[in-house]
């Protein structure tokens, strides 16, 4: 393409697969043994509705901006119209490591569910990291499947967003039949009470926010990808929204029923979650749907994310805050294709850790998402502030609730860095990680061409 300009390809029912798609992962349907057992059935449950609740105050800076910015980067675009460069670094940046470090996480983990049916992949040669075992075959598994979805993504937006329909279409197709036949079949006794004998409900509940909140990370690529949209700008505003109800509805519901075809007490003693509790209860086919939910939810989350942060890193380059090399756009395929070449080599970089940094990675990319979701709070008050004549095709009557949910989400993120918290990043591995990335963004805003 001639004038480097990306290819409007994605239709609205793409870009809604490519929202609710890729919040959707894989590691909530079976993680819930592990949830269940630490904070009870209510904490993973209602913690899980509390944090849909502030990810949706969030939103609505999202939505409002996003109609204004149709724009690749989506946040970085937000983030350098309201404070210049540095905004746009610092609102990307954040976003962009979330992304990654959720990215890194999915290159050994589709590996990890496949061996839960091809034992024989987790075996032969390995290494270990932070106490992990990694086997090569595994790794090697891996990468093939990190190609496959960099080839999808680089051969154009149309073809991702095509891709994300099916995936998407089949988890809402299995979603449904499994909270159909919990709830048909199960009871409220299973569930209720929701916690253990003399467990503290409210901590609980807001102790699961942060790990809810890496659940619900995904639907912010709806604005990285504006610019690709068929959709009438207009509109974009309401599908950011609509894409969090319906994810968070999703996991609300097929946990639920989960915890009411079985009991949540048993299931916190067993090893794969919904997939286990579903077999338990006499629906061995169900458990296995449940797992065929997982390994489509990675696939999704995957496909999203991959779309969502070449994107970012084509808009840090517009911006001129990262090389402008990575601003190339694929003269055939319309893709940002140095910047997804770009996405391939850090998660490749990232992802060879495997199972032992998933630690790291869900609590580094916690801290990053609750930033950048508290940053665009700000952004949006200062562009209304800054040019009080835009206005987009949706838009908050005040911006009271937006502005709560920003501080908010700064708050949880604040509470990780301060040591001794009960959700503060592990010391000195996470930190050091952190300081790294900040780091590399520092450098990359300091060598970058200064403003005119």
């Amino acid at each position: 393409m001639a004038d480097n300009k990306l290819k409007h390809s994605i239709s609205t029912t793409g870009l809604i697969a490519l929202g609710s798609g890729g919040v959707i992962g894989s590691s909530w349907i079976y993680t819930n043994s592990e949830f269940f057992g630490q904070y009870g059935a209510g904490g993973e449950i209602f913690g899980l509705l509390a944090a849909s609740l502030l990810a949706i105050m969030v939103s609505l800076s999202f939505a409002e901006l996003s109609t204004i910015y149709p724009k690749a980067g989506g946040e970085v675009v937000y983030g350098y119209e309201a404070f210049g460069k540095k905004g746009g670094l610092f609102a990307g940046w954040a976003l962009l490591g979330s992304y990654l470090s959720a990215l890194a996480f999915y290159v050994t983990a589709s590996s990890y569910l496949l061996s839960e049916i091809f034992p024989q992949i987790a075996s032969g040669p390995s290494y270990t990291f932070a106490g992990a075992k990694v086997h090569y075959s595994e790794l090697i598994l891996g990468v093939l499947i990190t190609l496959f979805i960099f080839g999808i993504n680089y051969l154009g937006a149309q073809l991702t967003s095509n891709v994300q329909i099916v995936l998407f279409a089949l988890l809402i197709i299995l979603g449904s039949t499994l909270a159909i036949v919990g709830f048909s079949h199960g009871s409220l006794s299973n569930f209720s009470p929701s916690f253990y004998d003399g467990q503290a409900k409210t901590p609980a509940i807001f102790r699961f926010i942060l790990p809810a909140m890496t659940f619900l990370t995904g639907w912010e690529s709806i604005g990285a990808m504006a610019e690709e949209v068929k959709t009438p700008a207009h509109k974009i505003g309401k599908i950011v929204i609509l894409s969090i109800v319906f994810a968070a509805s999703y996991y609300i519901l097929v946990l639920l029923s989960s915890a009411w075809v079985f009991p949540w007490k048993e299931t916190a003693q067993m090893n794969m979650g919904s997939i286990d509790a579903f077999k338990a209860a006499g629906f061995p086919k169900l458990g296995t749907a449940a797992f065929v939910i997982a390994f489509l939810g990675l696939g999704t989350s995957f496909l999203a994310l991959f779309s969502a942060a070449p994107r970012l890193i084509y808009s840090l380059a517009e911006k001129e805050i990262l090389p402008k090399y990575f601003a190339k756009v694929h003269p055939k395929y319309g893709t940002p294709s140095r910047a997804v070449t770009l996405t391939l080599v850090l998660v490749l970089g990232l992802g060879w850790m495997g199972k032992g940094a998933l630690t790291y990675f869900l609590d580094i990319g916690g801290f990053l998402t609750a930033l950048a979701w508290g940053i665009n709070a700000f952004n949006l008050a200062a562009i209304r502030k800054k040019h009080p004549e835009l206005k987009g095709g949706f838009r908050n009557k005040h911006l009271t609730l937006p502005i709560i949910g920003g501080v908010i989400a700064i708050v949880i993120a604040l509470a990780t860095v301060i040591p001794g918290t009960s959700v503060s990043l592990v010391w000195p591995y996470e930190y050091v990680v952190l300081g790294i990335w900040i780091v590399i963004g520092l450098v990359s805003y300091f060598t970058s061409k200064k403003e005119g």
